[in-house]
């Protein structure tokens, strides 16, 4: 594109700026009068100007053979002879690196700086990571949009509470049952849907997801309804995390001799939750590995060739539903025992487009990229807590750049392949 394109398409950008724009931060409420600040919405045109002309200046520059272009070549260069190494040595340099990496969080409650709030947010980190591997079967790897994720969410989170409300179950305990609970709510959904593909399949897996909230609200008997329900924190062999125990309970720094403090529920709580993350991320590759992960990949790509190679169709969109949920619900119960207390806002559909956004954004099928956007999506909001109303702002700009810059995400899925040789009959 030559100069006088790349203004006019700034031009451009910069209109649909201005109509979006000036309604927004160009007309200010001050009870019932209007005051019109219209410096603001040039401001972020000029804002939208200036970096869409960049952006095409840069891409300009980067086709070129000179210049730029040949100076990020010559950048790149490195990297490339890297990546050419035989795959045995990445391999060994990667496990390094994850090992490195883990020995870092693992270091992180013991680390000076850290406070309660920090370990409490990536705690929440860990439980998305869980809840999007999950989706990740389901989306990812079998190719089915589920919009209603969050009601296996929900139906392990009030599985743990009415046990241990009715039955006296300990978070140990109500963690293979709500992930039971939660595989028979999604082979439940499994059986109804198998019939459907694309929008209809969206739009059916909405309504469960919707049908599962009105129940939490209205079954005030069973559920509290909006008033939710108490979740008992997790123990360490019976050991409470509390100031003074119930009788017959004995705490945690009374039982060791230290002084209480609050910071240690918190630390017990972040360590558990990155060890069932971790135990979760490891089940998912194994899946993908497996015949399954395979069956699921294939009914992704096409279903009438599933169909012709002798797969089940019924059996993989079962599997898929059926162990996706298994992650949602397990996901419910650390959600309930981390804040102890949970009600049906908590469960809406925005969480079930946030979980999704993780997965697309991250790269479906992906294991590093969705830690990646778990990671950003969780900790970006918390990051921008101080610029207010703003910072949901600037999370969706982050969300937008990452689409346009990766389209396919953070991270794509590479197909393994095979180098064969052609021998003679």
């Amino acid at each position: 594109m030559n100069l006088r394109s790349l203004v006019k398409d700034a031009c451009v950008a910069a209109g649909i700026a201005a109509v979006l724009f000036f309604p927004i931060v160009g007309l200010v409420l001050d009870r019932a009068t209007v005051s019109f600040q219209l410096q603001r919405g040039a401001a972020a045109v000029a804002i939208v100007f200036a970096g869409r002309l960049l952006l095409g200046l840069a891409a300009r520059g980067l086709a070129g053979r000179g210049g730029a272009g040949a100076a990020l070549q010559a950048w790149l260069r490195p990297l490339r002879e890297r990546a050419a190494r035989p795959a045995a040595a990445l391999r060994l340099h990667a496990r390094g690196l994850v090992a490195v990496l883990l020995m870092l969080l693992a270091a992180v409650p013991f680390l000076p700086f850290t406070s309660n709030y920090l370990l409490h947010v990536m705690a929440q980190t860990c439980v998305y990571v869980l809840l999007a591997m999950g989706l990740n079967i389901v989306v990812g790897l079998a190719g089915l949009l589920d919009l209603g994720f969050v009601a296996f969410y929900a139906v392990g989170a009030y599985s743990f509470a009415l046990l241990a409300k009715h039955l006296d179950f300990s978070f140990w305990m109500a963690i293979p049952l709500g992930a039971a609970l939660a595989a028979g709510a999604g082979c439940a959904l499994g059986f109804p849907v198998l019939r459907m593909h694309g929008d209809y399949l969206a739009i059916v897996t909405l309504g469960f997801g919707e049908i599962i909230r009105m129940l939490l609200t209205n079954l005030v008997p069973i559920t509290g309804g909006p008033n939710g329900l108490p979740a008992p924190r997790p123990t360490l062999f019976g050991l409470v995390f509390a100031a003074q125990g119930k009788p017959g309970q004995t705490t945690f720094h009374e039982f060791f001799g230290l002084p209480y403090s609050p910071s240690y529920r918190y630390m017990f709580v972040y360590l558990v939750y990155l060890l069932l993350m971790l135990v979760g991320v490891w089940v998912f590759h194994r899946l993908r590995e497996m015949p399954i992960g395979r069956a699921w990949e294939a009914l992704r790509e096409d279903e009438t060739a599933c169909k012709a190679l002798g797969i089940n169709h019924t059996t993989v969109k079962l599997s898929a539903f059926t162990l996706g949920a298994t992650f949602g619900g397990v996901g419910g119960v650390l959600f309930a025992g981390m804040e102890g207390f949970i009600n049906p806002s908590s469960f809406n559909f925005l969480e079930s487009a946030l979980i999704l956004s993780i997965v697309v954004l991250g790269g479906m099928g992906s294991i590093t990229g969705v830690v990646l956007a778990a990671v950003g999506i969780t900790l970006l909001p918390e990051v921008f807590r101080e610029f207010g109303n703003f910072r949901m702002l600037v999370f969706g700009l982050a969300m937008v750049f990452i689409m346009i810059w990766r389209p396919g995400g953070l991270l794509r899925v590479t197909r393994r392949s095979f180098a064969g040789t052609d021998h003679a009959g």
